[in-house]
């Protein structure tokens, strides 16, 4: 069986490495808020092109940090609308929720699943305040209309980055240097993955970067002393030791997914499979190679039988879930269309070409 994604052949290329820096840290004597986290904050705020960087403990968390800073600064206050896009992981909708915002949800472009500039222009009233861009799958939203829409409206924009690390446009600006602030999770799935849970937040606001380093951390800046209402929200400093040795790998593995999306975009021809828009720059870091399959049960079938483990990313839209009851009467048929028909084909930096070539027969002969 090839699997969908083989973490331990991922993290085994590392192995000695991974346990001389475990050793390391636990020979410091420095387990909470150490050198090493001080460390992954200043080499991913480098690497990501942001003043600042705080290692948080998820990307849900980072998501709601941010969202709570912009309120303890005054610029958002509880009721305001946040928009998002329909079709995206639920995190995305429930970090503006448990901050006490109101999502407003919108379509995506049917071309990239990204959030579309012009249905996101659409939905902007007075209560608007900001708008969060979801870099799904490991592509860029457009930010540049996005941008233009914030500075038309006076809006705050935030990116969950959290399938985009190293994500990049024509002019080398990278995911997480787009907005206000961005939200990065390390999920060990993640194209940067922790070994546990992870998240960063990245932004070039010094007075937001200020707040959250308090907010993560009880609202204190001094132990025993907290001067705001706030979250135990902060990265372990175990997992900032692994992020810290794997960062080295990442732009690599980026390519390596890239090569083997580009294989698949250029040797499936399935009529009966709609493959993903992708225009062969560095703006997609494929955390997902997503297809789209009218007959997606029979499909996913046929390639179980054929030795190839595809998984679906993501069967029911956050508004369809039961936890977010009260918006199951919206009307979004682009976002229900694609969570009804999505695929996600393996993509991984450890896939061989053997591999990749027993995938791409098994997507051919589907009939």
């Amino acid at each position: 069986m090839i699997k969908f994604l083989d973490i331990h052949k991922i993290n085994n290329r590392f192995e000695e490495e991974l346990k001389n820096e475990f050793h390391t840290f636990l020979n410091s004597g420095q387990y909470i808020l150490g050198d090493a986290l001080k460390q992954f904050e200043a080499v991913y705020a480098n690497y990501c092109g942001t003043d600042y960087c705080l290692g948080v403990s998820n990307g849900l968390d980072a998501l709601t940090l941010i969202f709570n800073g912009f309120k303890t600064l005054g610029r958002l206050k509880a009721g305001d609308q946040v928009i998002v896009p329909a079709n995206t992981y639920i995190a995305s909708v429930l970090s503006i929720i448990n901050s006490g915002l109101e999502p407003v949800l919108v379509e995506p472009c049917e071309k990239t699943y990204n959030i579309s500039a012009t249905e996101l222009e659409k939905h902007i009233t007075k209560k608007t305040k900001a708008v969060m861009a979801v870099h799904l799958y490991g592509q860029l939203a457009n930010m540049e209309l996005i941008k233009d829409l914030a500075r038309k409206y006076n809006l705050i924009v935030i990116e969950d980055a959290a399938q985009s690390h190293g994500a990049m446009d024509t002019n080398g600006n990278k995911a997480g240097n787009f907005s206000n602030a961005a939200a990065f999770s390390f999920y060990p799935t993640k194209n940067l993955g922790a070994l546990g849970d992870a998240g960063a937040v990245t932004t070039n606001d010094e007075e937001l970067y200020k707040i959250i380093k308090k907010l993560r951390n009880y609202g204190s800046e001094k132990k025993y002393v907290s001067e705001l209402v706030g979250f135990n929200n902060r990265m372990d400093e175990l997992q900032a030791v692994f992020l810290n040795m794997k960062l080295k790998f990442l732009d690599v593995d980026n390519e390596a997914r890239r090569r083997i999306a580009k294989r698949y975009l250029n040797e499936i021809n399935n009529p009966k499979v709609l493959l993903p828009f992708y225009k062969g720059a560095r703006n997609h870091v494929f955390h997902l190679f997503v297809v789209r399959v009218e007959k997606r049960d029979a499909f996913l079938e046929h390639l179980k039988k054929c030795g190839v483990q595809a998984l679906v990313h993501y069967p029911v839209s956050p508004h369809k879930q039961k936890a977010l009851i009260e918006f199951v009467s919206l009307k979004l048929p682009i976002t229900e269309a694609i969570h009804d028909t999505v695929v996600s084909l393996p993509i991984s930096p450890v896939m061989t070409n053997e591999e990749v070539d027993a995938v791409i027969k098994s997507v051919n002969t589907y009939n």
